[in-house]
Formats: C-alpha cells, structure tokens, sequence
C-alpha cells in the first residue's frame, strides 16, 4: 500500500483466468483456422452463427451443418482502442469490431489494423491477416484489415 496525499491507496487487477474444452463444434472451428478455413453452422431457422455454438443461442435448439464462410466480411460496428493494453492482439491503435463475415448471418469480434481511425468505418470490407505459423488458437487471425490493404 502507498500512501499519496493522506490516502491510502492500493493497485488491484481483477482477473478470471480459466480454461476449457472446446468440444466437438468449436474443436472443429480451430482446427479449421489453422488450416486458413473459418466455418460456422447453420441454426435451426437456416441463419449461419458465426464462431459456431452447439446450440442456436435464441431457440437452444442444438444446430446443424458446418457452413464456410468468409474469409472476407464487413465492419457492422467498431471502437477504436488508442492505448492497447499488455494482452491486446495488437501493440499499436487499432479497433475492436463486430465483422459479419460473407456468408454468416452473425458477427464475430476481432481486432481490425486500419492504421488511424479515420479509415475505419462501418460497412467497411476486411479480410484476415493470418498467422504464418498456425496452432489451431483465434490468434490465428492475428487481426483483420482493410480490403485491398
């Protein structure tokens, strides 16, 4: 503890770390990854979800046929993060974004490397920038970028 101007004052991070299984379904989606391949499923009312769930999220309905999607996709909406932090994807500006990948009918976070923010916007078509040595992890996709970057 320090003390600063008659206050006490003391740092504390709040963390959750954990790990899990994946199971069958998202198993599947990482393996892809690490072959350059990103595939969801197809829900119960035909919509493809997008990193896939065993189950439809509105329904619980369990969910069907792997579907690949993407690679590409558009911005439906963003945050620019100015400081990074230690664990970000990225040590430098860049811009959390929900990204409906071409073929997905959902949106996927991921970290988007457009430089400033004045060239991210909504809509805005992106791609992913691979990892060269893929582990079958979403850091796979060290981040997605502009089309035609």
């Amino acid at each position: 503890m320090a003390e600063e101007q008659g206050r006490l004052t003391k740092t504390h991070v709040l963390e959750y770390p954990y790990k899990r299984s994946v199971g069958p379904v998202l198993g599947r989606f990482f393996t892809g990854l690490r072959a350059r391949r990103i595939e969801g499923v197809r829900a119960p009312d035909g919509a493809v979800i997008v990193p896939p769930l065993e189950y439809d999220f509105a329904t619980g309905a369990a969910t069907g046929d792997f579907v690949p999607v993407g690679p590409g996709g558009v911005v439906t909406t963003w945050a620019w993060v100015m400081a990074p932090r230690p664990k970000h994807p990225l040590d430098r500006p860049f811009a959390w974004a929900l990204i409906r990948l071409d073929g997905a009918d959902t949106a996927m976070l991921h970290a988007v490397d457009a430089g400033t923010p004045e060239r991210m916007r909504t809509e805005m078509r992106v791609v992913p920038r691979w990892r060269d040595e893929r582990v079958g992890h979403i850091r796979d996709i060290v981040c997605f970028e502009p089309e035609g970057a």
